[in-house]
């Protein structure tokens, strides 16, 4: 009997990972994120997010192995991810994918990154305003027709993928070159080994 407690516990923990669909976002303490996986499948959808994703990238812009993450602005574990990636951001080039699981707030605040002169430091405040429990960044609901499609575009390619929530990684492992992907949030340590960067 206690074991099944546990299992059920478990189960709970795990489901609160990342923000989903039909999920109000948490913005309470970090939550244990879901395990990663290294399939086959895995592989084509790190292709299929490198040609039809539309993001913004940061980082190590040289880097040949760049590092998608699809992402709602209003997903506090995708503020977790964001903050946990800023050590990392000398070694790794990642593309910031932005998807609307709402066209309220997400929308807008994706497409005002998309256009951000400065993504990073746009990207930086949204996210320290997100988690702090102010909302993010202001960003007009006026959102052009190519950016709206670009986010749209982005939620079917998540869609597509079969995964439901985020914040949802793919990379390269950089010693391997195996092909590794993530769904939740996790700390700077554990991003830096899943994409072998440590």
């Amino acid at each position: 009997m206690k074991l099944t407690s546990l299992a059920v516990a478990a189960a709970l923990v795990l489901s609160v990972a990342a923000c989903s669909k039909t999920e109000t976002p948490d913005t309470s303490a970090t939550k244990t994120p879901s395990a990663a996986s290294t399939t086959a499948q895995t592989g084509s959808n790190y292709d299929l997010v490198a040609a039809k994703g539309k993001g913004f990238a940061v980082g190590a812009m040289m880097s040949a192995q760049p590092v998608y993450v699809l992402f709602d602005p209003q997903c506090p574990h995708c503020g977790r991810l964001w903050q946990a990636s800023l050590p990392l951001h000398s070694k790794v080039k990642f593309v910031w994918i932005p998807i609307s699981f709402s066209s309220g707030k997400s929308l807008p605040q994706g497409a005002a990154l998309l256009s951000a002169t400065n993504p990073a430091e746009a990207m930086t405040a949204h996210e320290q305003s997100l988690l702090s429990g102010a909302g993010g960044i202001s960003a007009s609901a006026d959102v052009p027709d190519e950016l709206k499609q670009a986010i749209n575009n982005n939620t079917q390619l998540l869609n597509q993928l079969g995964v439901d929530s985020v914040p949802f990684l793919l990379g390269k492992h950089r010693k391997t070159g195996e092909i590794v992907s993530y769904n939740g949030a996790m700390e700077t340590a554990a991003l830096a080994n899943l994409l072998g960067v440590e």
